[in-house]
């Protein structure tokens, strides 16, 4: 899970408000996501005068699960870096495609549209839920 469906499951206000809580009740129990994921949902959420606490909820609910260690993967997140850096990939983005490699049945829920230009291993489509 990406950082902008966490803000707008968490945010009415947001304009994917209705859809990212109709994806959350079709959710799998859990989903997983990456710290940098979640450090980018709470700024946004605290940037717009929402409670990052929220999030926290999510994590302690059990439904928000980080699952990346960047530690044994910051070697293919940098260089997914550089591949995107002309997209350019974020940090969150980078963990989060690298995720998908690591997860082969996994499905990336996500608001930004730059995930339909990465690839897992180099070329094939990432599975996306996504508005657009």
């Amino acid at each position: 899970m990406d950082a902008g469906p966490i803000v707008a499951l968490l945010s009415p206000s947001e304009r994917q408000n209705a859809w990212a809580a109709a994806q959350a009740r079709s959710a799998p129990p859990t989903v997983l996501t990456c710290d940098a994921a979640i450090s980018e949902a709470c700024f946004l959420l605290k940037r717009d005068g929402q409670e990052p606490e929220q999030v926290f909820a999510l994590i302690e609910s059990g439904f928000l699960r980080s699952d990346f260690d960047l530690h044994t993967e910051h070697r293919a997140v940098r260089a997914l870096m550089r591949r995107y850096a002309d997209t350019p990939i974020s940090f969150a983005d980078a963990c989060l495609v690298r995720m998908s490699e690591i997860h082969p049945s996994s499905v990336v829920w996500t608001l930004d549209r730059d995930f339909s230009v990465y690839r897992q291993h180099g070329r094939q489509t990432i599975p996306l839920i996504t508005p657009h």
